[in-house]
């Protein structure tokens, strides 16, 4: 008994560091893109709208279409993404690799989430560059500033708001993501290099029915996710105060 409950443990840590990688992954890079998308279209030029408009397709799209043409892309010997890096640019030495199995799983998840999440990204901070001034980046490059200094000296404290209440959102939803995992690996074939903790919790529930582990790790993650939540607003309300 004791060797068991270890075991599950042991699990539930793995599950959880592995959840955390994921999370800081897909928040952070799905942040870069989307501050890097609405800081490229923040100045009018011809076709913003367009590229508006295709940056937010993934956003647009049912979320479980979405996952499910990205699994068929990812199939070993027929899908579209070992066809370009395999059969076009000759990669992997020409063996495909599995991206649904084994360490590969992990960074197909996070390819997924980010996709699906960094539209979102783009569309809050866009909405926030819309309330910067033009006369105030005129202004900084009269006296020589350069796009960076910009960008770090007007742009990131003008949408501060904006990126406090998107952080953490992000974090909250991705942190807690089971649509992604569930539908790119199906219900009981959870790679161990993605066992992300919702998914953990249901196959503890609802797969080996042991329904008081799930429980109690539900309530734990739920108590993690309150004490985070509220160390980052102390945080950043302690920030805005001395601003």
């Amino acid at each position: 008994m004791v060797d068991f409950d270890q075991a599950i443990g042991r699990g539930v840590l793995n599950s959880f560091l592995i959840t955390c990688a994921f999370t800081v992954l897909v928040v952070g890079l799905s942040w870069t893109f989307g501050m890097a998308a609405a800081v490229a279209l923040q100045k009018p030029f011809a076709g913003r709208g367009l590229f508006r408009t295709l940056f937010l397709v993934p956003y647009a799209l049912p979320m479980y279409a979405g996952v499910i043409t990205w699994k068929f892309m990812f199939q070993r010997d027929s899908g579209a993404l070992n066809h370009l890096l395999v059969d076009q640019l000759g990669l992997f030495g020409g063996n495909a690799p599995f991206w649904l199995i084994g360490n590969n799983a992990f960074v197909a998840v996070v390819v997924v989430a980010i996709w699906k999440t960094w539209p979102f990204a783009f569309l809050m901070l866009m909405a926030g560059l819309q309330s910067v001034p033009n006369d105030v980046y005129e202004a900084a490059s009269v006296d020589g500033a350069k796009p960076f200094r910009q960008w770090r000296s007007i742009t990131l404290p003008m949408v501060r708001p904006v990126n406090v209440t998107l952080v953490l959102v992000m974090f909250l939803w991705t942190f807690n993501d089971f649509n992604t995992p569930f539908v790119l690996f199906g219900s009981t074939a959870q790679p161990p290099a993605a066992d992300l903790l919702s998914f953990h919790i249901y196959n503890a529930s609802f797969i080996t029915w042991n329904f008081g582990s799930g429980a109690a790790m539900s309530v734990l993650l739920l108590l993690f996710l309150l004490v985070v939540t509220g160390i980052y607003l102390a945080v950043t309300n302690r920030r805005s105060v001395r601003a």
